[in-house]
């Protein structure tokens, strides 16, 4: 047990210096390919971060562990929102735009994901993802990217420093140590998790979908203090729609996966859509909002065990 939580303390350093340097690279090369900071968190950035949960979702469905691949995908996406963006907004309130367009941009990077949500939530009704549901999560990716990239790519307010060549440098070794330290995290966790017999399904909602959700907590945190919000968020909402439309898409095609509980997709939904009030509602009300998400949170993983 020992050598266990050594890994896992290994995993957490690596994840919070690959996402200091996958940042700083994101940032960096925004600038230089003049995209702004929030179209390059909801794309690169987020696919970056989503990649463990990827790895981990597709090897688990392959291997016919369908529980832990759709738990981690919908654990992280409850994780992204009521404890990544909570976090970040209860720290630093004013990472949310001001601006009416900041504003109008994070609504429709918003409406993406609650589109994604919506077509998830469709295809569990049916109770299996098999290939038909992965083609259609797939096809939806496609679509969401082709808009995304159709943007307007000139607003940006924010002084961020570009890094020249070592711009592409920052992100790959960033990349790599995220995702290694993803791994060894989810590894020590799984052990422990197993050591007391807790269910494959209820480890992929909290303790995968928790270290899967790691580097987009360690990215988003470390690109609010830095005065980057709009990569922060970006990277959120991006990495909500990935996980959605790509991560269950490719592991629905890899095998077909089972809906055990449609209580779990509910949950999914009206935490995506607890993200409209910090957005809408006054700048007063984004920390108190931020702490009852985070509250929520812990009582969903609290409720998880107790089941």
């Amino acid at each position: 047990m020992i050598v266990t939580v050594i890994i896992f303390g290994i995993g957490l350093a690596l994840l919070v210096k690959g996402a200091d340097a996958f940042v700083a690279g994101g940032s960096g090369l925004a600038i230089r390919h003049s995209i702004s900071p929030a179209v390059i968190g909801f794309t690169i950035i987020a696919f970056g971060t989503s990649l463990p949960e990827f790895v981990v979702s597709v090897n688990a469905a392959a291997s016919g562990n369908g529980a832990i691949a759709l738990g981690n995908v919908l654990g992280s996406n409850i994780a992204n929102i009521a404890l990544v963006l909570a976090l970040c907004t209860a720290i630093k309130p004013d990472m949310i735009a001001v601006t009416a367009e900041g504003r109008a941009g994070l609504l429709r990077h918003t409406g993406l994901m609650l589109v994604a949500t919506a077509i998830f939530a469709l295809l569990a009704a049916r109770g299996v993802f098999d290939a038909v549901a992965g083609a259609i999560l797939l096809a939806t990716f496609a679509a969401v990217l082709i808009v995304l990239w159709r943007e307007q790519r000139q607003e940006s307010a924010e002084a961020i420093e570009t890094h020249g060549r070592k711009d592409a440098l920052l992100i790959v070794l960033g990349l790599a140590a995220v995702v290694i330290g993803s791994q060894l995290v989810i590894t020590a966790a799984t052990d422990i998790a197993e050591a007391f017999g807790i269910p494959a399904f209820v480890i992929g909602m909290s303790m995968v979908a928790f270290g899967t959700s790691l580097p987009e907590l360690a990215t988003s945190l470390i690109a609010a203090v830095r005065n980057e919000g709009a990569i922060s968020t970006g990277n959120i909402l991006g990495s909500n729609i990935f996980n959605l439309l790509l991560v269950l898409g490719a592991s629905a095609i890899a095998s077909p996966i089972i809906v055990g509980s449609f209580t779990d997709v509910i949950v999914v939904v009206l935490f995506s859509a607890a993200v409209l009030p910090l957005i809408l509602a006054p700048r007063r009300f984004i920390r108190p909002w931020s702490l009852l998400l985070l509250i929520g949170y812990v009582t969903y993983i609290a409720w998880l065990f107790s089941a």
